[in-house]
């Protein structure tokens, strides 16, 4: 039997706007930037203030002067827009603080971005170049489909036969495996030399061959590559000189010969924009205080459109329909939290950027002495929830007076001394990395020595935790870090 009955529940929602707020929170500055112009194209009420605050008052001040209506058409509006609404605009159109965001800007900045050279892809590069070589139609079939699986690094990571059986298959050819063979050489050796190839070991020979070099010195870095390549990865020197019957310092020769090959040669160079950082923060000490800054550069300065503010207090005296004024609503509604949400995640950003100055204090002076400290530390300073920390922290980046840092090096676990202090595991790492650095490169010292003299040094740490700090840095083992 069908019934009906009613439940009392108590659930805890967050609303639209908690939840762009928190979208907004986790952007990077110009991650920020871009959902602000997708917003813009979105919302017609929303609109770039390009002007100053003071033209825009005296904007405003005259156009409240020239279009203010008399007392008694206002309370005419006000008693109709209740009976319309349950709710009034007009406490919305009277809060003028609201309506508007702009970012600090320092005078000697500038909004113009510099411009950026243009790049061109490793796939153009390469078919370019084949327009001047000196093959067939069918050589030239091939080589594009070669190039066309050729990875970021400038590796044919799929497999040859099945590139000849789908030239085959779709233009009905008797291509062989040996002709393709043949082509992928000639791909092998345009600019970058090396492109194209299957193996790192097959990468290395290739370019060798236009290595400009002793030849003695070549043969051997040859052999060491084509015939003991396992135990040239794993730095059998002497191992080396023994089966090629050689000495070391030809071994050592030939090892600085292949050690000027490009094993990624469809990595290219860095280019300005891939290697380029937008801060969200800029600390600077000055007189013994830090001045923090939210780099607010990108970031347009907002407002919303006074024309449909307009409309929206006098919707009945300029005959608006009732499909207008909803929308009208709704995005004078979306607006005013947009900036709302903007204004409420620089305040936040500050708080939280503020309490890891505190906290962090020592770094920020003398850039060493980086103190042990968790999320749960700053979450209790500026009393919010771990989960905001976090969202603040992801991806922002902060420049100091000591270089630039992601937010989250400045969160680490902590080592104890045996003073009874405790030290960020970061200071350690750096000791680590100081004391492999000094070290003998003919007589590298292993886990257990580094533990012995980080214990010399005050630190209390066991081997397996130095295994585990030279891993996170990419330090290899002392048997591959050996040199000649």
């Amino acid at each position: 039997m069908i019934h009906i009955s009613q439940q009392q529940r108590l659930l805890q929602k967050l609303t639209p706007q908690q939840i762009q707020y928190l979208k907004l929170l986790q952007l990077p500055t110009l991650a920020l930037e871009q959902r602000i112009k997708t917003e813009l194209e979105q919302n017609p009420l929303l609109e770039e203030s390009e002007e100053s605050e003071e033209e825009t008052e005296l904007a405003e001040d005259e156009e409240n002067q020239t279009d203010a209506p008399t007392d008694g058409v206002a309370e005419k509006e006000k008693s109709e827009e209740k009976k319309d609404d349950e709710f009034s605009f007009e406490d919305f159109l009277n809060d003028e603080a609201s309506f508007s965001y702009k970012g600090e800007r320092r005078d000697d900045e500038e909004r113009d971005e510099m411009p950026i050279a243009a790049t061109e892809a490793l796939t153009k590069k390469l078919l370019d170049q084949l327009q001047l070589a000196d093959l067939t139609d069918t050589g030239m079939l091939v080589a594009e489909e070669i190039i066309g699986n050729i990875d970021e690094d400038g590796y044919l990571r799929r497999d040859l036969n099945l590139i000849v059986q789908d030239i085959n298959l779709t233009h009905k050819m008797q291509l062989t495996v040996a002709q393709a063979e043949e082509v992928l050489r000639r791909v092998q050796r345009l600019d970058p030399v090396g492109v194209g190839a299957r193996t790192l070991q097959e990468c290395l020979l290739v370019q060798l061959e236009t290595l400009v070099c002793d030849p003695h010195i070549k043969q051997i870095a040859r052999d060491i590559i084509e015939k003991y390549f396992d135990d040239f990865t794993k730095k059998h020197y002497e191992q080396l000189a023994k089966q090629i019957n050689v000495s070391l310092d030809e071994i050592r020769q030939a090892l600085d010969a292949i050690a000027k090959l490009n094993p990624k040669p469809g990595e290219g160079e860095i280019t300005t924009q891939e290697n380029y950082i937008t801060v969200d923060f800029i600390v600077t000490e000055e007189d013994g205080d830090f001045i923090i800054q939210l780099n607010d550069r990108h970031v347009p300065p907002l407002r919303i459109n006074k024309r449909y503010r307009e409309m929206m207090s006098r919707r009945k005296v300029a005959g608006v329909n009732p499909e207008t004024k909803q929308f009208l609503r709704q995005k004078f509604e979306a607006a005013k939290w947009f900036i709302a949400s903007i204004h409420q995640r620089r305040e936040t950003m500050m708080k939280v950027m503020r309490a890891i100055v505190e906290k962090q204090k020592q770094f920020f002076e003398t850039g060493e002495g980086l103190k042990p400290m968790i999320y749960k530390d700053i979450a209790e300073i500026i009393k919010m929830d771990i989960s905001t920390i976090s969202r603040v922290v992801n991806g922002k980046y902060v420049q100091t007076d000591y270089g630039v840092h992601e937010l989250r090096y400045f969160f680490s676990e902590g080592i104890s001394t045996q003073g009874g202090e405790d030290v960020s595991n970061k200071e350690v790492k750096q000791k680590i990395r100081e004391i492999v650095e000094a070290e003998d490169p003919h007589k590298p010292l292993s886990d257990d020595r580094i533990a012995e003299i980080l214990n010399g040094q005050g630190f209390n740490i066991a081997r397996r935790t130095v295994a585990k700090y030279r891993e996170s840095m990419m330090v290899p083992v002392a048997r591959l870090r050996r040199k000649i």
